[in-house]
């Protein structure tokens, strides 16, 4: 067994947090556009929200597990833990409210179990060799 660098392991962590809440923001920007321009329901707006998280999870695990495919359960865990709050204290600032509630715990749980999803699909997924 492959003993992993520590620091290593968090500074992957860490980037792949930091990925995640880029392409968040940069995605519901796009989204924001959309709604204003489109005229979009409110009632497709928290959907959509929830797709854009999961997206952003996914690709910050991917970024995470790009040269050290290793511990994508533990990365994807932390990852989708870590981007939530980070999310969170980003979006309550632009909103100029803290609110702690049920839908904070409720985001935690779905970061969380996603970043563990995506954690454990692709430290399982193989590149095809041609």
């Amino acid at each position: 067994m492959k003993k992993i660098n520590c620091n290593k392991t968090m500074l992957d962590i860490i980037k792949g947090a930091l990925c995640a809440v880029a392409i968040s923001l940069v995605c519901i920007l796009i989204f924001a556009l959309f709604i204003k321009l489109l005229n979009i329901s409110d009632k497709l707006i928290a959907p959509f929200n929830q797709v854009i998280k999961f997206a952003s999870i996914f690709f910050g695990v991917k970024v995470s597990l790009k040269c050290n495919k290793e511990k994508g359960f533990l990365k994807g865990l932390i990852i989708g833990f870590v981007y939530t709050l980070i999310a969170f204290i980003i979006f309550s600032i632009l909103s100029k409210s803290f609110c702690f509630d049920k839908s904070l715990f409720n985001d935690l749980l779905f970061g969380t179990i996603a970043g563990i999803i995506c954690g454990v699909i692709l430290v399982n997924f193989k590149k095809k060799t041609a």
